[in-house]
């Protein structure tokens, strides 16, 4: 019985030898980074996403056979679970700088996951919202945010809007209710920062939330309050 051979698809054949492809082989719009920015991160392989956090190769291998061969070696499922870095630096063979960033990212990704598990968070009141999103009142830029419900008041999404001052330009309401359609939302809590401190309203902020409720009402999607959030407190923005 033949056995199974899984050829390397990471090579290009020349007359002479075999030739790893490199980062600066690409076309521009096919470098990781260049592909994360231009398309999205979802549109990158584990390998390339890898790429971007390993940053370069060293003197054996460029950052994208690096990447590859990490994958392949170590499986996807046992780097990620790897908290060891001299471990990985050993049982990988690469430096030991290259495997503590390893397992910073994904150590990083398990508490970013651990700290927010959507579904057992239910927020019915302003001051609900405001324990999830008090961490906005120490921010030195102002964010938008928007924070996605299910008809049983659970949280489904947590979404970063925007960066920036707040505008109707900058806030449209096809950036705010996109989430709630991919997470199947029937209403949104949204709350932006004032870095300044103050919780005075402005005709800003009254008039993207107006224009926020109206949509909302058009697509079905209740917009249930709006946060202004400095410091340690927090004021709703009235709704119209």
């Amino acid at each position: 019985m033949s056995k199974y051979k899984i050829a390397d698809h990471d090579l290009v054949i020349s007359r002479d030898k075999k030739y790893v492809l490199r980062v600066k082989d690409l076309a521009e719009k096919d470098k990781p980074r260049e592909k994360m920015i231009s398309r999205g991160a979802g549109e990158l392989s584990s390998a390339e996403l890898l790429a971007i956090i390993l940053n370069t190769g060293d003197k054996k291998e460029g950052v994208l056979e690096l990447s590859s061969r990490l994958l392949k070696e170590y499986g996807e499922k046992a780097i990620i679970s790897q908290s060891n870095p001299e471990k990985l630096s050993k049982e990988l063979n690469v430096p030991i700088v290259k495997a503590c960033q390893i397992v910073a990212c994904f150590e990083l990704g398990r508490r970013f996951f651990l700290k927010k598990p959507h579904g057992s968070v239910t927020i019915r009141t302003a001051k609900q919202a405001f324990e999830h999103l008090k961490e906005m009142g120490s921010l030195g830029k102002e964010n938008f945010r928007g924070l996605y419900l299910n008809s049983r008041y659970q949280l489904v999404h947590d979404e970063v809007i925007s960066v920036g001052s707040l505008t109707s330009s900058l806030v449209h309401p096809r950036e705010v209710f996109k989430p709630a359609f991919e997470y199947s939302a029937v209403a949104v809590i949204i709350a932006h920062n004032h870095p300044s401190g103050s919780l005075k309203v402005t005709s800003a902020d009254l008039e993207v939330t107006a224009n926020l409720a109206e949509a909302g009402r058009v697509l079905g999607i209740d917009v249930l309050d709006h946060l202004i959030i400095a410091g340690s407190k927090f004021i709703s923005v009235p709704l119209k």
